[in-house]
């Protein structure tokens, strides 16, 4: 039997929970849910979630940013998706989510639809975009099968998204990408993605790649594109 895959609900109000478990099992998923970070933190330690949707507000002094920044520190559990669930809507305050490492953040409240579409948004953007040979830009090479990025003799270290945005850039190098074009072939169905989004996961890139971040060019008014010639 396929196994189904696992999201860690890290929720504290139980009414919540409860309706996006429902709604998960409806769905072909199997809901894990946390009241706090500790229970959280003792979910992750017994077994990797295929995703967590983290709630920005917590008890007990842990909110849900120190919890994905955690996550994101630790080797084990860095690649894991996060779905930041937050009443916090304004623009800072959901860069700020990305920023912590959040893949993609929901405002409460929210419909069932929604959440569902972005979970499973988030899930695709797991597997990197083409599986086969390596491909390599410069000095900037990327393997698909072994899902290793190395920069001259550098080995990097590139969350999910950055893996697959950088993929794509690469397989496409000197070609200008709008913010639109990279949601449509990075992230697929981007009905709930902002264009602002594409800015925070280029940036975490650039950090990714170390002496090759000059390589990722921003093109005013236009997009990005990956080239050799930057100084």
């Amino acid at each position: 039997m396929k196994k189904l895959p696992q999201v860690l609900i890290v929720e504290d109000e139980p009414a919540i929970a409860e309706l996006i478990a429902v709604n998960l099992r409806h769905n072909g998923f199997a809901p894990v849910w946390a009241e706090d970070g500790i229970s959280a933190q003792r979910e992750m330690d017994a077994a990797l979630p295929d995703l967590i949707l983290l709630d920005w507000m917590l008890p007990g002094g842990s909110s849900g940013l120190n919890l994905a920044r955690k996550w994101r520190a630790d080797a084990r559990s860095k690649h894991v998706p996060i779905l930041m669930l937050t009443a916090r809507g304004d623009e800072p305050d959901k860069i700020a989510g990305l920023d912590a490492g959040a893949d993609d953040y929901i405002t409460k409240p929210f419909s069932t639809q929604e959440l569902l579409a972005r979970i499973r948004a988030v899930l695709r953007r797991r597997s990197p975009e083409q599986v086969g040979a390596q491909v390599q830009v410069g000095d900037l090479r990327l393997d698909p099968a072994t899902y290793r990025v190395s920069f001259g003799e550098e080995q990097l270290k590139l969350g999910p998204t950055e893996f697959k945005l950088l993929s794509h850039l690469m397989h496409n190098p000197e070609r200008v990408h709008s913010r639109s074009q990279l949601l449509d072939k990075v992230w697929g169905d981007h009905v709930f993605i902002e264009e602002r989004t594409v800015d925070v996961h280029i940036k975490r890139l650039r950090e990714a790649l170390g002496g090759g971040a000059s390589m990722v060019e921003t093109v005013r008014g236009a997009g990005y594109r990956l080239t050799v010639g930057a100084a």
